[in-house]
């Protein structure tokens, strides 16, 4: 994937492992997936930080003369911040990485049992 190397600061979107901005957004906390921070592409558009506004961007340029195939490709688009996370399929995903708990000791406590 072909990203600029800027030393711009992108305000991200991301808290807790999570985008908690889109509705049904699954939590990657506790999973081997890590959220990426937005990037800037190799059109100088940002990708990821949620905003889908950007100077650059083809789509607030648009024309007739604007082919839709320059928006094609891996570069357009972000490997964790994506709306296709909150589908219950991706979801299923995310959730079967988590670490696995025994069901009694996920809330424990130094001297009381919850269940007391």
């Amino acid at each position: 994937m072909n990203r600029k190397k800027e030393n711009k600061k992108i305000e991200s979107p991301v808290l807790n492992e999570t985008l908690p901005h889109i509705s049904n957004f699954p939590s990657f906390k506790g999973t081997d997936v890590k959220m990426e921070e937005p990037f800037i592409n190799s059109k100088g558009v940002v990708i990821g930080d949620s905003k889908y506004s950007s100077p650059n961007s083809p789509l607030n340029n648009w024309s007739d003369e604007v082919d839709p195939a320059v928006m094609a490709g891996d570069e357009w688009v972000h490997p964790t911040n994506d709306i296709g996370w909150a589908s219950a399929e991706n979801s299923a995903i995310i959730e079967s990485k988590k670490l696995k708990r025994e069901p009694g000791k996920q809330f424990m406590h130094p001297q009381h049992e919850t269940r007391d």
